[in-house]
């Protein structure tokens, strides 16, 4: 099963940008999508369906151009869960889920600590998501939850550890958030297979910060521990610029 996740930063942008025939050349079975920006209505769902996904998601935002997450799929699910049921979670679109036979995938797009009040807000969500998953687990145990995190954790993940330690992506209480949430029972797929630096997916779109690689890694394929020994490859695809961000792609035995 090959799965891609990308923060297209405006699935209409990326679409001009040459988004459909990059995802037909890539070919996933399943790609999550996040910080889509758009609702249903505004899209012209038949070049999803032309490119070979005929069952598509979407969960919005209730704001009109923000946030908001998608799921493309070759495969038609048996299930697919909009939101969590928590509505301060839910109201800017930001989880969804599609349950297969044998495994469940999830786009996730955790918010961003851009203020004092969005920082709150960042880490309200946090332990109420580790806690909704946490539950989800006992009945779901082959999660597979794909996404922009909004997080590097460790120093290897980031351009400039030292300087950028006090914000908001690389706080100490975000990085042990998110270690937490991997020793809670999941394997980050790309560190699973890949030991090596200077590893990003997304760049500041100032100071030609993507061509000199000053970057973080904020997305992530986290599996289930069930599932560890089935994860077979896993990458960053660098080479796609629909976006400040670029896919992640994983690829695991079902």
């Amino acid at each position: 099963m090959k799965i891609i996740s990308y923060n297209v930063n405006g699935i209409r942008a990326a679409l001009n940008k040459g988004f459909i025939d990059w995802l037909k050349s890539a070919n996933p079975d399943v790609i999550c999508l996040q910080e889509i920006k758009a609702l249903k209505e505004q899209l012209d769902l038949d070049i999803f369906v032309e490119a070979g996904y005929n069952y598509n998601y979407w969960f919005s935002a209730q704001k009109k151009g923000y946030s908001g997450v998608a799921i493309l799929s070759k495969i038609k699910p048996n299930h697919v869960e909009y939101g969590t049921g928590i509505a301060s979670m839910d109201f800017e679109g930001r989880n969804l889920r599609a349950d297969f036979d044998g495994v469940s995938v999830m786009s996730l797009y955790l918010p961003s600590g851009t203020n004092d009040a969005r920082l709150g807000h960042k880490f309200e969500y946090m332990d109420m998501f580790q806690e909704y998953i946490t539950t989800l687990r006992s009945e779901i145990p082959n999660l597979i939850i794909c996404g922009d995190y909004n997080i590097c954790h460790e120093e290897i993940d980031i351009h400039n550890p030292k300087g950028l330690s006090n914000v908001s992506g690389f706080l100490p209480a975000e990085r042990k958030w998110i270690g937490a949430f991997i020793n809670n029972g999941f394997t980050d797929s790309f560190r699973h297979l890949n030991k090596e630096p200077h590893q990003y997916t997304w760049w500041s779109y100032r100071a030609n910060s993507r061509a000199n690689n000053k970057g973080w890694r904020l997305d992530y394929a986290m599996v289930s521990n069930t599932m560890q020994e089935k994860i077979k490859r896993a990458v960053i695809l660098s080479d796609a610029v629909h976006s400040d961000h670029c896919p992640i792609l994983l690829e695991i035995e079902n």
